[in-house]
This record gives structure tokens, C-alpha cells and sequence, in this order.
């Protein structure tokens, strides 16, 4: 149970027999609303005083697997997300987003390994001319392609979008998310049958610590849902941004093949522009950002993102053994490298590591991204043959779509898991 007290007292109370709840008192409760069952765990801080990182971990050590299995459940019952948890007043997390030690100690400045000089060290390339002028172009593919080898992002400019598609879309996520409870539970589900729904952390069951953020997670691609079924806070933005997304992905499938040497078109052949998922996270303040993560560090399964970021920040790319901010550039959309690029190219472009910082500042961070993945769903896969030679021959086996989607969607997010299991 998550008790919060708005008076002296900010209560965490885990308690594995009843239901996990959120209530606000206006006055202190007594010393018989606390048992002192065995099975309950109660940490109790002053609201001026914020508990020391020492204490809670202390406090993990006693918090078992099956505890945090059923607090879990509890909270996903809830469909309240993070969001309801903040606003119902809470001063700590609750037990099961604490991260372990390893995940923790990687969160400092230098990340606990060699940094880049400079923060400013993943690209921003100007597409302006991308269509007009074949020397453009050709500089243009450069940019992308160096920046596919060595970092696996960039960020874009003068892409085509008009700034206030870009402000609506994010404007519009933010409106839903800051819904009253009562209204977005209705979208609360973890799966995808209606082609939209709401939920806290996607691999919340699979994960060994929850991340502090909530998701509106929506299929684009070949068919958007029902506009009934899509909040109408956010139904007419998101038409809006899913054509001019799927636009962008097209002019960058066709840079990214050029920059491979392979048919322009190939990317697209292949289906890739026509199977698109949306997830739109927020991330409001934490309380205790030392102890968890808004997302883990993890790599994206599908061909290619399009990222939307407000001026929030908190991404991160993995560079060498350190950590490098992916700094929100106004009116600028981030780029990503998927995993399966990454096979398709046989090694030239790498889907590099990223995450996302749990937000101690009192604006929420919001992000929208959209992830290009195959619609031919039976389809086998591996490395382009075009890629493939004497001296370079095939890092990755064939596999089919299916068997590797469902290896992605059965772990928690994690590093690189998926191109390794499928490397030679």
C-alpha cells in the first residue's frame, strides 16, 4: 500500500495483503493505523527531510521477490502510472523503481567510465536541399552515413515539419498524460487491441526495477485506430504527426541506403515504412532521481526511430564507456539506428545503447517516439547480400521477423541482448 500524508508526515508503506492505494490526509493518522505485522514494511520521513540514500537501500535488502511481484501488480491495477503517484503527494519511491547498485553507480557524471570532451558530440545535419540538388544531397548522405557508423543518432533540421506541428504534438501528449486519473484510466491496458493504450512501463512484469515514467503507446502504421478510440486531447495532433513522421522516415530510409551503397528504395521494398508504432512517454519529477531511471539503458528493435523531445532533457547515448547527452536542440527531431539496421547492414551502422535519466526537475520531460519496423511480418532476415563478401562475410544468421520481435517484447529493455543472440 503507498499511503502519502500531506501533513508532518510522508508515509511509504508496502503492504503485501491489500490492495496498492493512494489517499491523502489531512491530518496525521494514529499510531493503531500502522500494524506491526510482520508482513508489512513502513518507512516513515518527515516531509522537510528527504530519506538518505543509505536508508532506502537499507530498507531494499528486506523487500523480497514476491513482495515486489504483488506491489507491482498492485500498482499496475491501480492504472494511476507515476504521474498519480506524484500527485498524490509522495516524497520517496516506492521500492520496486529503486534500481540495483550496478544501474545506480553508472548514473554518475562520468557515468564510471572515459567521457568525450564535449557534450556536443552527437551530430545535427541540416536537410535542407535534400531533394533539390544532387550535391546537397551527396553531402547530405555523407553526414548520415558517418554519423550511422560512429554513433548510431543525429539530430535533424530544417526536416520539412513545421515548428508548430512539432509544439502541437508535444503540447498534445503533455495534455494527456496531465488528464485527471478518472478520465486516461480508461486507456490503462497492456495490450494493443484497440491499437491504443496507456500503461507504466511496458516490461513492468519482466523487469527487475520499474523505470519512473508513463506511455501512450499507439499503432500508425498500415492504419491508424479508430478515431473514436484515440483520446480526443490528442487525436487530431497525432493524425497530423503520424503523415508528416512517416514522410521524414521515407526521405531518411532512402539517405540511409545510399549511405550502404544499396537501392535507395530497399529499406522501403522491404516494408519498413509501413509497419509504425508510437510511444509518447512522460517523465514527471522524481522525488528521488538518484535511485532510478525514467527509461534503462536499452537499444530499439526496429529499423529506424523518429524521435520528438521537448526542452526537457535526460537522453543519453553510450560513447566508448561514458555517457553523452543527447541536448534538446530547438525545433530539431532526433534520429536513431535500430537494431535491425544494424543487422540488415551487417555491422556498418551500429543501434547504439541509450537511456533516459529519471527527471528531477519540476517540468515534466515529454518524448514521442516512433519506431519503422516490417509489416511483412513472415519475412526472413539477415544481412544484405550486397554487404556481404570474401572479406566481410556475414556477422548475422537469418531469422524471421516474428521469432525476433517476440524475443524483444518477452525480456525487459536491456542493452544489446538482441543482436548478439542472432550474431554468428
Amino acid at each position: 500500500m503507498l499511503t502519502t500524508n500531506k501533513g508532518l508526515f510522508t508515509t511509504c508503506t508496502l503492504n503485501c495483503s491489500r490492495p496498492i492505494t493512494t489517499t491523502t490526509h489531512t491530518t496525521p493518522r494514529s499510531p493503531s493505523s500502522s500494524s506491526s505485522s510482520p508482513s508489512r514494511r513502513t518507512l516513515t520521513f518527515r516531509r522537510n527531510k528527504k530519506p538518505t540514500t543509505a536508508t532506502v537501500r537499507a530498507t531494499m535488502k528486506n523487500y523480497q521477490e514476491q513482495d515486489r511481484l504483488k506491489d507491482v501488480k498492485e500498482f499496475d491495477d491501480s492504472k494511476i502510472g507515476v504521474k498519480g503517484l506524484i500527485d498524490s503527494g509522495i516524497t520517496t519511491i516506492p521500492p520496486f523503481f529503486v534500481h540495483p547498485p550496478e544501474t545506480l553507480s553508472d548514473l554518475k557524471p562520468n557515468g564510471g567510465g572515459t567521457r568525450p570532451e564535449s557534450d556536443d558530440i552527437i551530430p545535427t545535419i541540416d536537410l535542407a536541399g535534400v531533394r533539390d540538388s544532387a550535391d546537397r544531397r551527396k553531402s547530405i548522405v555523407e553526414q548520415v552515413s558517418g554519423a550511422c557508423r560512429k554513433f548510431g543518432f543525429f539530430q535533424v533540421v530544417n526536416h520539412g515539419i513545421p515548428l508548430g506541428v512539432l509544439d502541437n504534438t508535444v503540447a498534445a501528449i503533455k495534455g494527456f498524460h496531465e488528464l485527471p486519473v478518472e478520465v486516461k484510466s480508461r486507456w490503462y491496458r497492456r495490450e494493443m487491441g484497440t491499437g491504443v493504450s496507456f500503461l507504466s512501463n511496458v516490461d513492468l512484469f519482466q523487469s527487475k526495477a520499474a523505470s519512473w515514467r508513463d506511455t501512450l503507446q499507439m499503432t500508425l502504421g498500415p492504419k491508424m485506430p479508430e478515431m473514436d478510440q484515440i483520446p480526443e486531447v490528442c487525436r487530431d495532433a497525432l493524425v497530423d504527426w503520424n503523415q508528416h513522421s512517416k514522410e521524414l522516415g521515407e526521405v531518411l530510409m532512402e539517405l540511409l541506403c545510399e549511405g550502404l551503397g544499396v537501392n535507395p528504395g530497399k529499406l522501403k521494398e522491404l516494408t519498413f515504412l509501413d509497419a509504425r508504432t508510437m510511444a509518447a512517454h512522460y517523465y514527471p519529477y522524481c522525488p528521488q532521481p538518484d535511485l532510478t531511471v525514467g527509461i534503462k539503458s536499452h537499444t530499439d528493435p526496429g529499423v529506424l526511430t523518429v524521435l520528438l523531445q521537448n526542452q526537457v532533457g535526460g537522453l543519453q547515448v553510450k560513447c566508448g564507456d561514458g555517457w553523452v547527452d543527447v541536448k534538446p536542440v530547438p525545433g530539431a527531431i532526433v534520429i536513431n539506428i535500430g537494431d535491425i539496421l544494424q543487422i540488415l547492414s551487417n555491422d556498418e551502422y551500429v543501434s547504439n545503447e541509450h537511456r533516459v535519466l529519471a527527471n528531477g526537475s519540476q517540468e515534466a520531460r515529454v518524448s514521442i517516439a516512433i519506431f519503422f519496423n516490417p509489416l511483412k511480418r513472415d519475412s526472413s532476415f539477415g544481412p544484405f547480400p550486397e554487404l556481404v563478401s570474401p572479406e566481410k562475410p556475414a556477422r548475422y544468421r537469418q531469422f524471421e521477423y516474428t521469432d525476433y520481435i517476440k524475443r524483444f517484447f518477452t525480456k525487459e529493455l536491456d542493452g544489446k541482448s538482441l543482436t548478439n543472440f542472432y550474431r554468428v
